[in-house]
């Protein structure tokens, strides 16, 4: 009885081992589509990444760009203000002290005034301080102490 029972169980196993081997040709053909899709989808994402990588590096470049020619924008203004403020140094220099003072005292801005004066020779810019009332002149000296020592540390 065993061997009967034995060797039907050989027989089953035999019958049923070409659609297990069709079956697992099924899943290989399965998995190999699965693979080669994944393939694809790999190739597309890595095109993607460099495409956005390309994009990326042109936005730094750009970005260089930009700074480059706002600091160029910056220094023109910069030259454009200090021509100003010596042409202002200039008229304040030649009118009467008194009313240079009385003009300085009358402004809204000291900055301003502060780099007038930095800009006038030493002894006009003394004359016309005599002229300029005292809480104006203790702010107008601050400023330009500040803008000395602002000049002093960015040449170092």
């Amino acid at each position: 009885m065993r061997f009967l029972a034995g060797f039907m169980l050989m027989v089953m196993i035999v019958a049923g081992m070409p659609n297990f081997s069709a079956a697992q040709e099924v899943e290989k053909s399965e998995i190999k589509k699965e693979l080669q899709r994944l393939l694809t989808l790999r190739e597309e994402i890595n095109k993607l990444i460099a495409k956005k990588e390309q994009i990326l590096k042109k936005i730094v470049e750009e970005r260089k760009k930009l700074a480059q020619e706002r600091k160029a924008f910056e220094e023109e203004i910069k030259a454009v203000q200090n021509e100003r403020y010596k042409k202002l140094a200039k008229i304040f220099s030649k009118m009467d002290p008194e009313l240079a003072g009385q003009k300085i005292s009358a402004m809204d801005n000291m900055t301003e005034a502060a780099y007038i004066f930095l800009n006038m020779k030493e002894r006009y810019a003394g004359q016309i301080m005599n002229y300029v009332s005292p809480e104006k002149v203790k702010e107008i000296v601050s400023i330009m102490i500040e803008i000395k020592n602002n000049k002093n540390s960015s040449s170092k």
